[in-house]
């Protein structure tokens, strides 16, 4: 099967709408959540001890792979599939953000304003060919170029794939924002061109930068929308609220084919889920619901349970009433609360699988709300 976007439903009340997305690995509902998996994995669950959550797509990290155990390793053992035990779609990235990060500092960091100027010291160079990285596991190092970042994600076979960007921090200049926009349009070209040369039966998605630019983010939706990518991701700085968020969305948005789907490159709290969905979004990653997890944070409907606070030490109910996960049927709040205070891994394991089981059901009822023209 090759790669498909179906439009279900456009609510008559907003933007948003129900579709399905097809791929060789399967066909999801949207809207969806997509969990990360950086290593190939999701921490603390493996995809066959999940597989009866169904996850619509997985995010995998072109990045980390590409350092341990390496794309020919990978394509050895089948493709990430077949490696990992995902029977489901995959997406994986450029390695763009790492190098973000790397070069600006972390995401809180620049959105506090408080990113580096210069390269960090992992960052040897970016450049029109790409970016040169030193490896945190062996100090080597890697050459990065739009070129070689897609032809990682073909030895790695995931069913969607992204091209090689540039994220500039929140604080940079209007002068330097619209130059590394412009060198982002020409990587993102060279990607596609060798996509093309060579699908392998794989999408691939733009990725929309622009900062909190209108015209920028005009600017970015409107070429690449000229191209012929599968669909759309949408990064890059996105503001320091929802508010900056909703905005970017609106001025981005409106440009894109609406045969094609849309992704919000790392943003898929609830609270931003529910904020944004209305925007026509279809899939939103995130790697919160299992972070949550290991901060022994469960996500229910009536807000979050913090199950090493000493009120859940005799609280003899699941996590969740009527929640369907395989924790929720086996344990309490009590078991749970007493294995993150002896800090046994099967505390994260747990709490995971029902943060991902909540995900699920959340994504559900909202699309149910967008079938009744209620979002």
């Amino acid at each position: 099967m090759m790669f498909e976007f179906e439009l279900i439903h456009q609510s008559k009340k907003s933007k948003a709408r129900v579709g399905r997305i097809h791929t060789p690995n399967g066909s999801f509902m949207t809207p969806a959540f997509v969990a990360v998996g950086t290593n190939g994995t999701l921490k603390s669950v493996d995809h066959v001890q999940i597989s009866d959550l169904n996850l619509p797509l997985v995010f995998a990290n072109t990045y980390h792979l590409l350092l341990h155990p390496g794309p020919e390793v990978v394509q050895k053992a089948g493709g990430l599939h077949q490696f990992s035990g995902r029977k489901g779609p995959i997406i994986t990235d450029s390695g763009g953000f790492q190098v973000f990060s790397l070069a600006y500092g972390s995401v809180a960091d620049e959105i506090k304003g408080k990113g580096r100027k210069k390269h960090g010291n992992s960052v040897l160079k970016i450049n029109e060919e790409g970016v040169i990285f030193r490896s945190y596991r062996d100090g080597s190092a890697v050459h990065l170029t739009p070129e070689s970042t897609v032809n990682v994600q073909k030895k790695l076979g995931a069913d969607i794939i992204i091209p090689l960007d540039e994220l500039p921090p929140y604080h940079m200049g209007e002068r330097a924002l619209v130059k590394a926009l412009e060198r982002t349009h020409r990587w993102e070209k060279r990607s596609l061109d060798t996509h093309l040369a060579n699908p392998k039966n794989q999408a691939m998605y733009a990725v929309c930068h622009g900062g909190l630019s209108k015209e920028l983010r005009e600017k970015s939706a409107r070429y690449l929308d000229s191209l012929p990518f599968n669909g759309f991701g949408i990064g890059g700085s996105l503001g320091k609220n929802t508010e900056d968020l909703c905005r970017v969305l609106d001025y981005t948005v409106g440009f894109l084919s609406p045969d094609r789907p849309r992704h919000l490159l790392g943003i898929g709290d609830t609270p931003s889920i529910d904020a944004t969905v209305s925007y026509g979004i279809d899939t939103f990653d995130s790697s919160y619901p299992t972070k949550a997890a290991r901060h022994a944070v469960a996500l229910t409907a009536n807000g979050p349970v913090r199950l090493r606070q000493t009120a859940h030490r005799e609280s003899f109910v699941p996590i969740e009433k009527g929640c369907p996960c395989y924790t929720c049927k086996h344990y309490t709040r009590s078991w749970l609360h007493h294995l993150f205070k002896a800090h046994e891994a099967s505390a994260h394991t747990l709490t995971t699988i029902h943060n991902l089981s909540y995900m699920m059901r959340h994504m559900n009822t909202i699309q149910q709300h967008i079938l009744e023209d209620r979002i």
